[in-house]
């Protein structure tokens, strides 16, 4: 029997679902949020129908990314106090319905769930999917996984990466450090948005087929990309997942029992 493995991206949810809400930071909305988010948990799982449940989070503080640049996540809003503080209670919840939360010090969520997405898939256990909305774990597409957005109720496959993006989702990451990325402070390069990005990318397949043929371009953007080059190569290591994180779990302690 072939399994399928649910990934949830946890706070991409939890957060989602706090800052809908317009009033201000208090312990009552953050009571609120999370009687929602655990809806949404479950209401994932009835539609899923997993064998095996992964709800990661990050563990907050810095990680490995901000060891390598400084700058990174510097102009993102910190988490609310009280919904942080509401989090035990709400990864108890989820324990008491037989899952097993993951934050893990000194990496982010996305890669726990690159890690076990990715060994899922080479083991051939079945499907994978992901319930996301963030944009570095659409990357996973070219390993096997399918993305699902809980708040549109859609799926996002190659079709729908390309469309987007103008690049397959393997290149997202070379896109990604090409064009930066404002939500996590990562630089990118001068002079290059989504559309130069993307068109560098089909034109020359990776990054480093780019860097190889920048001394050939004469305009700006060849000038940025020489220019910039120490830090295109540090972007292309902040947008990157790891995936050899030490996670601690066993797929049994994973699996879901239909309760």
């Amino acid at each position: 029997m072939t399994g399928r493995l649910l990934a949830i991206d946890g706070l991409n949810i939890v957060r989602r679902v706090y800052e809908a809400s317009p009033e201000p930071d208090s312990d009552l909305k953050a009571e609120i949020a999370m009687r929602h988010a655990f809806s949404a948990f479950q209401r994932l799982v009835n539609g899923h129908e997993p064998t095996h449940i992964l709800p990661a989070f990050d563990y907050g503080g810095t990680t490995w990314r901000h060891t390598l640049y400084q700058g990174y996540r510097e102009g993102r809003q910190p988490m609310p106090e009280v919904l942080r503080e509401a989090l035990p209670q709400f990864y108890m919840q989820l324990t008491n319905i037989g899952m097993c939360p993951i934050a893990i010090p000194d990496v982010e969520a996305d890669d726990v769930i690159g890690t076990v997405v990715t060994r899922w898939l080479s083991e051939n256990r079945g499907e994978a999917v992901v319930a996301t909305t963030d944009k570095d774990l659409h990357c996973l597409i070219a390993e096997g996984a399918r993305i699902w957005d809980h708040f549109k109720s859609e799926w996002h496959d190659r079709a729908w990466v390309e469309q987007k993006w103008g690049v397959t989702p393997g290149m997202l990451p070379d896109l990604l450090a090409l064009m930066g990325d404002e939500t996590d402070s990562i630089p990118g390069v001068s002079n290059v948005g989504v559309k130069t990005a993307a068109k560098l990318l089909r034109t020359y397949g990776t990054l480093d087929a780019i860097m190889a043929g920048a001394g050939i371009l004469k305009d700006k953007v060849g000038e940025s990309l020489r220019k910039e080059r120490e830090m295109l190569y540090l972007s292309r290591q902040l947008v990157q997942l790891k995936t050899d994180v030490r996670i601690g779990v066993s797929w049994n302690m994973l699996a879901w029992d239909h309760r």
